[in-house]
C-alpha cells in the first residue's frame, strides 16, 4: 500500500522539482541539506538563500530579452527592485550584483539609497523610482537626492500637491512620473485605487501642472494593479486603458519615453504552481507594441518593479512539532515551537499560503492534521494548502522528532512581523540564517540574527534596569 508521506507527495505532484529534492529520508532545498541546517542551528529558524535572488532577476531579464527579440521591440528594459518587500542589506547587496535599479516607497528608503551610494553599490545613473504618498520628510529626502546630482531619481506623482512640494524643495530640473489610479476588480470593497491619479484626469493634470513648468520633465507613466500580473480579462483590460493614456500623453509630451508596468509577478506557492512567465511577458510586450503602432507613437522603454518575485523564493522557515493534541474524533493539532502570527504574518492576516513540506521522516506513514502556533490567540494556526483543504504530514511520534518547512516566505514577513521588535505573547523571534555559495560553489551559512532573548523583549518594554 502507498501509505508513506513520500507516496502522497509523489502521487499529488511532479516530484522532485528544481528546488526540492530528497536525500534518503529528508528534504533538500536548492541542494541545502535542511536537516543538517537544523542539527547545526536548531529550530525554529528562518533563512534566506541569497543566490535565488540573483537567479530570479536573471530569469526575468532573459524573459524580457526573448520577448523583445521575438517582437523586434525597440526600447530598453529596466529591472527595479521594490525595496519594501525586504529592506535588508544582504538582500539589496545581492540584488544589486545584477545591474538593476530601485523603487522606494517611504522617506527612510532614501536613506538606504544614500548609504548604498556611499558604498559604491549604486550611482547617479541608477534609477530610483520613488512611489507612495509623499509628505514632508519623504519630499525633503527625494529633493536632497536630486539636489545632490542624482539625475535618475524619478519621483512618481501620486496626488495633485506633490508637484508644488517637490519644486519648492529642489533647485534643479528633474524628471517625474505619473501613477495611474487603476480600477480594481469587482470583488474589491472599492472601485479605484487610492494611489495615483485617475485615468481621465492625467492629461488635464499634465497640461495644468507639468507642461509649462520648465523645472520638470515628464519621463514615465506608472501602471500597477493590486492583483498583480495575471492572464485574465481584468488585467488585459486595465493594461489597454493604460496604453491609451500613454499614447495620448506621448502625442503632446515628447519627453515621455518610459512605461512602468509595476510589479506583481506571482511566485511559487504550491508544488502544483504553474505560471507561464515567458508567455505573459511576450503578450505584454506585444500589446504595448501593437497599440503604439496603431497610434503612431514610439514604443516606450519598459520598467518593472518586482519585489516578491525578487526576494520571495529565497526565504524559508523551519519548525519542530512539539506535541500533538487530539481535540475531537477528527481533529489532531500539531503544535509547532513558534508562532504563525509572528513569523509568517501573511498566513494569518491575508490567509496567504506558502509551500509547506515535512523536512524529515518522508518514509513514514502520514496523517491529516492542523498546525497550531504557541500563542494563546485562536487565529494562530495554519490549516490548509493551496491544492487541498487539508494538511498531511508524517504521523506524530513523540520519540521521533518531526520538522516541517515553509518555503518562499522571503517577501514582507520580516517587516510586517516587526523584525527585532516585540512579538505577540512575547514568543521570541527565531534565529535567522543567511545561506550563500562561495567561489567554488559550496554552500556557506552564517547567523544574521540570534533568537530573541527575554532581556531583548523586556528592554523594549521598559523593564531593563
Amino acid at each position: 500500500m502507498n501509505t508513506k508521506y513520500i507516496d502522497l507527495i509523489d502521487q499529488s505532484f511532479y516530484f522532485p522539482q528544481e528546488e526540492f529534492t530528497l536525500k534518503e529520508n529528508t528534504l533538500k532545498f536548492h541542494d541545502i541539506d535542511l536537516m543538517a541546517l537544523v542539527q547545526q542551528y536548531g529550530a525554529p529558524l528562518k533563512f534566506c538563500y541569497l543566490p535565488q535572488i540573483s537567479n530570479n532577476i536573471q530569469r526575468a531579464k532573459s524573459w524580457f530579452a526573448n520577448a523583445f527579440e521575438k517582437h523586434e521591440y525597440q526600447g530598453n528594459y529596466n529591472y527595479c527592485y521594490c525595496t519594501k518587500s525586504s529592506h535588508f542589506k544582504h538582500v539589496l547587496d545581492e540584488a544589486l550584483k545584477n545591474d538593476i535599479h530601485i523603487e522606494t516607497s517611504s522617506a527612510f528608503d532614501i536613506d538606504i539609497v544614500k548609504q548604498l551610494k556611499k558604498e559604491g553599490k549604486i550611482t547617479n545613473d541608477t534609477y530610483v523610482i520613488s512611489n507612495g504618498f509623499k509628505r514632508e520628510q519623504y519630499i525633503s529626502n527625494i529633493a536632497n537626492l536630486i539636489n545632490e546630482g542624482h539625475k535618475n531619481c524619478i519621483p512618481i506623482i501620486d496626488n495633485y500637491e506633490e508637484i508644488d512640494l517637490l519644486t519648492q524643495s529642489t533647485n534643479k530640473k528633474f524628471k517625474v512620473g505619473i501613477r495611474i489610479a487603476s480600477e480594481e476588480e469587482p470583488k474589491f470593497e472599492f472601485y479605484t485605487s487610492r494611489l495615483g491619479i485617475g485615468y481621465k484626469n492625467i492629461l488635464p493634470f499634465y497640461k495644468n501642472q507639468i507642461q509649462n513648468n520648465k523645472q520638470l520633465e515628464l519621463k514615465m507613466l506608472h501602471f500597477f494593479i493590486n492583483t498583480g500580473i495575471r492572464d485574465n480579462a481584468y488585467y488585459w483590460n486595465e493594461l489597454t486603458k493604460c496604453l491609451k493614456v500613454y499614447t495620448s500623453l506621448k502625442k503632446i509630451c515628447p519627453s515621455l519615453d518610459s512605461l512602468n508596468i509595476g510589479g506583481g509577478f506571482p511566485i511559487k506557492n504550491s508544488l502544483a504552481f504553474d505560471f507561464d512567465y515567458q508567455y505573459m511577458i511576450e503578450e505584454i510586450v506585444n500589446q504595448i507594441k501593437q497599440v503604439c503602432e496603431e497610434e503612431d507613437v514610439p514604443t516606450p522603454h519598459i520598467f518593472t518593479e518586482f519585489g516578491s518575485f525578487t526576494v520571495g523564493e529565497s526565504g524559508g522557515a523551519i519548525y519542530e512539532v512539539l506535541y500533538q493534541k487530539q481535540q475531537n474524533d477528527r481533529e489532531k493539532w500539531n503544535m509547532i515551537n513558534s508562532s504563525f502570527i509572528t513569523t509568517l504574518p501573511d498566513s494569518w492576516a491575508i490567509n496567504k499560503r506558502f509551500i509547506m513540506l515535512a523536512v524529515n521522516r518522508w518514509n513514514d506513514t502520514y496523517e491529516r492534521v492542523l498546525l497550531g502556533g504557541l500563542t494563546c490567540d485562536s487565529d494562530d494556526y495554519y490549516n490548509s494548502e493551496q491544492h487541498v483543504n487539508a494538511i498531511y504530514l508524517p504521523k506524530y511520534n513523540k520519540d521521533k522528532p518531526l520538522y516541517i518547512g515553509f518555503f518562499n516566505t522571503g517577501a514582507y514577513q520580516e517587516t510586517i512581523g516587526g523584525f527585532g521588535g516585540l512579538q505577540h505573547c512575547l514568543i521570541p523571534a527565531p534565529k535567522f540564517i543567511l545561506i550563500d555559495k562561495d567561489s567554488d560553489g559550496n554552500i556557506t551559512t552564517r547567523i544574521f540574527k540570534q533568537q530573541q532573548k527575554s532581556e531583548d523583549l523586556l528592554n523594549i518594554l521598559g523593564y531593563a534596569n
